[in-house]
């Protein structure tokens, strides 16, 4: 699969490197290839750096992992998005996001032409992207949209990442409760202190 990273950050140089390990080709979308954030991600030669809008041309997934307060700015500098999968691993945190949306997924949908959005990857800690398994035990994650092709897509990227499963939580209505779950996670691990080496499992009697 060719998957754009837009936001170079923990959670997208997680996400790269293990995405890069499993096989598929990464083109990082970056504003300045010179300067940017996660450049020894280009020491895997799955990855490739490009400017935002080739990223996304060259690519059928892009996965968004900047600020919440720039969706808005990076749906627009992404060009052409029909056709594409866009999934959405920002949060609104403490009232910081994109003006005028409840959250970062509706701003994408508002700016972009593809309908095809899941939010993923959100719900816990760039460190678990980055290694989600405890003991023998790996974490699980939660996926939620109305299109089920964007669904798919990034149930299967959680898998390549190593997480166990990626339950579906339902449509574009669930948006806000996949960020309330995301600060459920954040109040623990720091507002709680319990730190960031936790991470959640749905398990079944």
């Amino acid at each position: 699969m060719t998957i754009a990273i837009i936001g170079t950050g923990n959670v997208g140089s997680a996400l790269a490197t293990r995405w890069a390990e499993a096989g598929h080709t990464i083109h990082l979308g970056v504003r300045d290839l010179d300067r940017f954030k996660g450049q020894h991600l280009l020491e895997n030669p799955n990855t490739t750096a490009h400017a935002v809008e080739e990223a996304v041309s060259l690519s059928d997934v892009v996965l968004i992992s900047t600020p919440a307060t720039s969706a808005v700015e990076v749906a627009r500098s992404l060009g052409d998005t029909t056709g594409k999968i866009l999934i959405d691993a920002m949060n609104v945190v403490m009232g910081r996001g994109p003006e005028g949306f409840r959250t970062t997924s509706d701003a994408l949908l508002a700016h972009t032409a593809t309908r095809d959005l899941a939010k993923c990857f959100n719900t816990t800690g760039f460190n678990n992207m980055s290694d989600p398994v405890y003991g023998d035990v790996a974490l699980d994650l939660f996926v939620a949209g109305d299109s089920e092709r964007a669904k798919a897509a990034a149930m299967g990227l959680a898998k390549d990442a190593g997480f166990a499963e990626c339950y579906d939580i339902g449509g574009n209505d669930r948006f806000e409760l996949m960020e309330q779950f995301a600060w459920f996670w954040i109040n623990l691990a720091m507002g709680r202190g319990l730190g960031r080496e936790i991470g959640f499992k749905l398990l079944r009697r």
